[in-house]
């Protein structure tokens, strides 16, 4: 696995775990802004543009994430967060290991899959995915993800260096997640956030989480879209990470 690192490495550890089709520059603005209070590690999620295998499942990366942790951070870290498929992964890796992380900020993760979506995936990228490395095309789906304009050299780069196999794959993925039940074993204090502008689909997986595991916390993010809360936002977001911790 690669991976970005920032601030002294005897510091405590936070992970963060970016979203599909983007890399670890969805966390470097959090990432600056920790980096003296915490030491702060942006892994490269596999099939994206960098890391150093395709991507298969979902299960399979958190399990490398973890033999990570295992191998390089003693078996445990401070806080782990991650956005959409960064937050998949987080909650699977809360279900394999319960006692990963002291804390977990899952931000905008889907746990009810849709069928109609998953299915049309590899149709829709098999016939579409030559337009990515197309400029123009290229910035009409960035402005639809909402993402602060400066990112767009680092998406558009990064994206074109996705292969198709892995886009389709880790899309699917996406859309067919569902929460395993030994999430419920977790003994992480869980944060669960989602903006308040996202889909039907966002917000009741959000209050599915916190069903799961009733003591977990849930924050809707008033006025914000899926993933503006940690791209757009980094102060706000490195002060809720802070809050997190601070209040245990």
């Amino acid at each position: 696995m690669k991976y970005q690192e920032y601030g002294p490495k005897q510091k405590d550890v936070i992970l963060l775990l970016h979203g599909g089709g983007l890399s670890w520059w969805n966390y470097r603005a959090v990432a600056e802004l920790l980096q003296e209070e915490y030491h702060v590690i942006l892994p490269i999620l596999d099939g994206h543009a960098g890391s150093d295998r395709p991507f298969t499942t979902i299960e399979e990366n958190a399990s490398e994430i973890i033999s990570f942790i295992d191998e390089h951070l003693n078996g445990k870290v401070l806080l782990i967060g991650g956005l959409s498929l960064g937050g998949q992964i987080l909650l699977e890796i809360l279900a394999q290991r319960k006692d990963i992380c002291s804390y977990a900020l899952v931000e905008s993760a889907a746990v009810l899959p849709s069928r109609l979506t998953h299915a049309l995936i590899a149709p829709a990228f098999g016939s579409s995915y030559g337009l990515i490395k197309n400029k123009s095309f290229a910035r009409l789906q960035f402005r639809s993800l909402h993402i602060k304009p400066e990112l767009f050299e680092a998406y558009y780069r990064d994206t074109c260096q996705i292969q198709k196999q892995d886009m389709i794959a880790f899309l699917q993925a996406n859309t067919s997640y569902t929460l395993k039940s030994a999430f419920q074993e977790s003994s992480a204090r869980i944060h669960v956030y989602f903006g308040a502008k996202e889909t039907k689909t966002i917000r009741r997986s959000a209050e599915a989480i916190c069903k799961a595991r009733p003591a977990c916390a849930l924050h809707p993010l008033p006025g914000l879209k899926h993933g503006e809360f940690s791209i757009n936002h980094a102060d706000q977001y490195a002060d809720a990470i802070r809050q997190i911790i601070r209040d245990s």
